[in-house]
Parts: structure tokens; C-alpha cells; sequence
């Protein structure tokens, strides 16, 4: 009753808002995903049921003073294959009413947050992977001065197309100690947070020692100054039920590095521990989760980099093997040679390495390292050599456990790629990507190649195969055209796709293999 009280308020608002539109403005867009999928017997892929899977979003956004409102329409006609199975019909999913000023701001409907790194709390949308875990309810936020900030808010996360029955109830406070007592020259702030989740559980988790009940909290400390920063968060994930025995979550994150005169460096450390934190028992949605595992590796767009990407083990009931959590880090850096040095020559060049590495937590409670979960080493150069020619060379190194840490065993893979661009006119380019994968594990060697050819501003073509010619001796191709005038594109393909993960940041989403073609069309205004 109160999510429909409160959904049937900000309709009206949002109607009456739009019915005034004195100097007010309206903003929207559509975005449409169709595949046709048919059989390949080669590819092992033969469509079950419906051949046609279609996502769609249409978002409108209105603005007027301090006063903004929006909604979100989202239909599955049915969603494409690999996306969650709970997204399954038409509905308005996200509506909001907001007020802002230079202090305050008040939420009522829909909304997106996230506490400090997202560890211990994170609502978002990322329609790659299929999820959205928006927040329906009411969000208060105050900012004094950019000394001292505050978030309060209450309400229901989304799971699949519908809301759960699951509460949470969190706030945050950030404050600025060198604006307080008025340092210009470095940042050096305090925040902490906190969160309750109730969620419904049945009397044997009751009596396993699980409580309806979870609190958690976090504090973190920022400081920045002549380039330098250092940033730790602690987070204490609360006690959780985890196959009938209770478990408590939390996390320890440190950041440090150096950013300035073209050279930057990020060494960054982080420990997991029972940290997945779950909208409810018993879905395999995607959007089942609310909190987020940031990004600690290099995140790569080349085929064969992507095809082992790393996929973090928080530590919960659906974990693989039952991973308590992780240890690891990365090291980060980068260099820029300025134009006119002996190295950056006439157009300068950039160097970028990074090292990251993941292990299993050997014992529970300690920061011991048990098996090498994850490891990469890459290293890549980019030179602008001519006004119309531009080069991308990287190598990657990397190692993963194909059994997610429940064994020793890991498969090594090196990588080489080539991206080539040329500019033959200033309507004209082509761009060329050569790739070699080279391993002595899982399917052997692979390659692959993509050409595009862009005819500035509205034409692109292109065309890929990656082609594993070590033990399956599979090509698996892709081919289309896109056209783009002003904020519209559309684009049609077809293509034989791999099995594999789907990642963005630390989440993954898991993908079959699937056979056929491809339309999408992206609009705003």
C-alpha cells in the first residue's frame, strides 16, 4: 500500500509539473536492443522457444527552478538470451519527484545512491548486465559549505521488474576538515556510513542464529594534497546467515598514489570477507544485489583480453565453491611524454602498465592468501606518429583459476594486440585491430581481427573474427552497419558469439552461446 500511495503521489506531481511547463524543459531518450536468433549447430546453439528477444528503455526527464521529475518505462518482449529471467514484461519501473538548492535536496520515488566506494551500499542501473536495483522510496541530502554533507534515506530495492519486500534504511555523513578550518591547498576529509537492511526470513534461519536484521556500517578517511593521496574505508558488513551458520561481512580498502606532471600511480590494496550482500534469498536475478565491488584490474574492450575477465568472490551463499571472500591488489601507473622530448618526439606518447593480482582467503578471519584466483600484467603504448596515423600496442599477461580457487590449477594466457587508426580525410578512417592469444591451457591458441571503416559524421561498417584455431577450430564472426545523424543511431549486425561472462566494474553477468542478428536504435532529446 504505501510503494502504491507513494507511486500514485509523484504521478500527479510529475503531471502537474509537466502540464506548467513555464521556462521548464523536457529531456528523454530511447534505447532499443532486438536479436533474431537462429540455429548453429556448430556453435551448439539451437533457440529455445521464442527466436526474437528485445530490451527497450524510454527515460523522460523534466526540469523547472528547483524542481525535477522523471520516470522510466522499460519493456522485455522477451529480454535478450543471458539476461535475468525476472525480466519479463512492460511496467513502469523507475518515477521520482526531486527539489534542489544549493543545500538541500529531497528524493521521493525512484533513486540511485551509493555509500562511499559502494562496499557496503550501491543502488544503480547498468542495462549491460541487465540490472537495475533503483531505490523506491524517500531520500534527504544536505550540504553545509562543502564542509559537512548528509544523506538520509529509507525504501524498497527493485528486484527484476518489481519491487522487493526488502527495507533499507541507511545515511552518511562526510565531513571536510580542511575546509573547516579553511586549508586551501589539501583535501582531508572523515565519512562514515550506515545501513539496515530487513529483510523477511523463515523460523529454521531464525533458529540458525539469522535475524531478519542487518547492520552494517563503514568510516573512511580521504586526504589529497600536491598531488599525493592516501584513502582507506573500513567497512563492517554485519552478521549474515550463510548455508545456516552465521557469518559477519566486512572489508578493508587502502589507496594510495601520485597524480601530476603526466605521471600517475595507484597502488591499492583490498581484503573481502562474507561481504555479498543479497536483496533476497533464493534469486539468481542480477540486480539481486546491493552493494558493489569496484573495479581493481585493468578493464579491457579488445576480444581475447575479455575473455577470462576477472570475476571478484565476495563471499556469499551463491559464491563459487563457497569462497569466504578475497585478497589482492593492483598497482597502476602511467606516463605522458610531453611533445618535443627525445621519447614523446614530434606528438608526445603515452605508457600505461598495470599489475593486479587476487587470492583466495586461505582462513577465515585473517589475511592470509590461499589460491591464486586472478593475475594480470599488462603493458600498453599510445602513439600518435603522424596527424593521420595513431598506434595502440599492448601486451597482457594473464593467469586465472578456472576452478574459481577451489583448486591450485590456473591457466596461463599472453595477449598481443595492435590497434591501428588512420584519418585518410577528415570524413574518412579506418581502423584495423590485430590480436593474438597464445596459451597452453583450456582451447590453445586464438585470433582475431576487426576493421572498421567510418565515414564522418553519420556512416560506420565493420567487421570481426575471432577464431580460436587451437582445439575447436571455431570462427566466431560479426558484421554491421550503424548510421548516426544528430543524437539518433541505429545500427544492424549479425554474428556468432561465444560463450563467456559479460562484466562491468566487479560484476559479471554469464552469457550462452547464441547465433543471429542484431538491431539497435538509440535516441534523446
Amino acid at each position: 500500500m504505501k510503494k502504491a500511495i507513494l507511486i500514485f503521489s509523484a504521478l500527479i506531481c510529475l503531471s502537474g509539473m509537466i502540464s506548467a511547463q513555464e521556462k521548464g524543459y523536457l529531456t528523454g531518450s530511447f534505447e532499443s536492443n532486438d536479436h533474431f536468433y537462429v540455429d548453429d549447430e556448430a556453435n551448439k546453439f539451437v533457440p529455445s522457444g521464442d527466436k526474437f528477444g528485445s530490451n527497450n528503455y524510454l527515460k523522460v526527464d523534466y526540469y523547472k527552478g528547483h524542481f525535477s521529475a522523471g520516470l522510466q518505462l522499460e519493456s522485455y518482449l522477451p529480454a535478450m538470451i543471458g539476461y535475468p529471467g525476472d525480466l519479463n514484461k512492460t511496467a513502469l519501473s523507475n518515477i521520482y519527484v526531486n527539489w534542489k538548492d544549493d543545500n538541500f535536496q529531497i528524493t521521493a520515488g525512484t533513486f540511485y545512491d551509493q555509500f562511499g566506494s559502494g562496499l557496503l551500499f550501491r543502488s544503480w542501473e547498468d542495462r549491460v548486465l541487465g540490472l537495475n536495483n533503483a531505490i523506491m522510496g524517500a531520500r534527504f541530502a544536505y550540504n553545509w559549505e562543502d564542509k559537512i554533507s548528509f544523506r538520509a534515506l529509507w525504501g524498497t530495492p527493485r528486484l527484476g521488474m518489481d519491487f522487493s519486500d526488502t527495507q533499507v534504511r541507511g545515511a552518511d555523513l562526510s565531513i571536510s576538515l580542511a575546509n573547516l578550518i579553511g586549508l586551501d591547498d589539501i583535501l582531508l576529509s572523515v565519512e562514515g556510513s550506515f545501513l539496515n537492511k530487513y529483510a523477511k526470513i523463515n523460523d529454521v534461519a531464525i533458529e540458525a542464529g539469522g535475524s531478519p536484521n542487518t547492520y552494517g556500517w563503514s568510516g573512511r578517511l580521504n586526504f589529497d594534497m600536491s598531488g599525493f593521496f592516501v584513502r582507506g574505508e573500513y567497512v563492517d558488513g554485519g552478521k549474515k546467515l550463510i548455508n545456516m551458520t552465521p557469518k559477519r561481512g566486512n572489508a578493508q580498502l587502502v589507496e594510495l598514489g601520485y597524480n601530476g606532471r603526466g605521471l600517475g600511480v595507484t597502488l591499492t590494496g583490498r581484503r573481502l570477507e562474507w561481504m555479498g550482500s543479497k536483496i533476497a534469498s533464493g534469486s539468481s536475478s542480477t540486480s539481486n544485489i546491493i552493494s558493489y565491488v569496484p573495479a581493481m584490474s585493468t578493464q579491457y574492450t579488445y576480444m581475447l583480453t575479455t575473455l577470462h575477465p576477472y570475476n571478484p568472490q565476495v563471499g556469499d551463499e551463491s559464491s563459487f565453491f563457497f569462497n569466504s571472500g578475497e585478497i589482492g591488489g593492483q598497482i597502476d601507473a602511467f606516463y605522458n611524454f610531453r611533445r618535443g622530448t627525445a621519447i614523446g618526439g614530434k606528438r608526445g606518447m603515452k605508457v600505461h602498465a598495470n599489475f593486479s593480482t587476487y587470492y583466495t582467503l586461505a582462513e577465515e578471519g585473517t589475511a592470509k592468501a590461499g589460491n591464486l584466483l586472478f593475475r594480470d600484467f599488462s603493458f600498453d603504448v599510445e602513439k600518435q606518429w603522424t596527424k593521420e596515423f595513431k598506434m595502440v600496442l599492448l601486451y597482457s599477461m594473464q593467469e586465472y583459476n578456472p576452478g574459481y580457487g577451489q583448486y591450485k590449477t590456473t591457466w596461463l594466457s599472453n595477449i598481443f594486440v595492435a590497434d591501428l587508426l588512420y584519418k585518410w580525410t577528415s570524413t574518412f578512417s579506418t581502423r584495423l585491430e590485430l590480436q593474438y592469444l597464445t596459451t597452453y591451457e583450456d582451447q590453445k591458441d586464438w585470433m582475431a581481427a576487426l576493421l572498421e571503416v567510418n565515414f564522418a559524421p553519420h556512416w560506420s561498417i565493420w567487421g570481426s573474427d575471432m577464431y580460436n584455431h587451437g582445439s575447436s577450430k571455431l570462427h566466431y564472426y560479426n558484421a554491421g552497419v550503424s548510421y548516426a545523424k544528430g543524437r539518433t543511431r541505429v545500427a544492424l549486425g549479425y554474428g556468432r558469439y561465444k560463450e563467456g561472462f559479460v562484466c562491468s566494474g566487479g560484476v559479471c553477468r554469464k552469457i550462452p552461446a547464441y547465433t543471429g542478428a542484431n538491431f539497435s536504435i538509440t535516441t534523446s532529446f
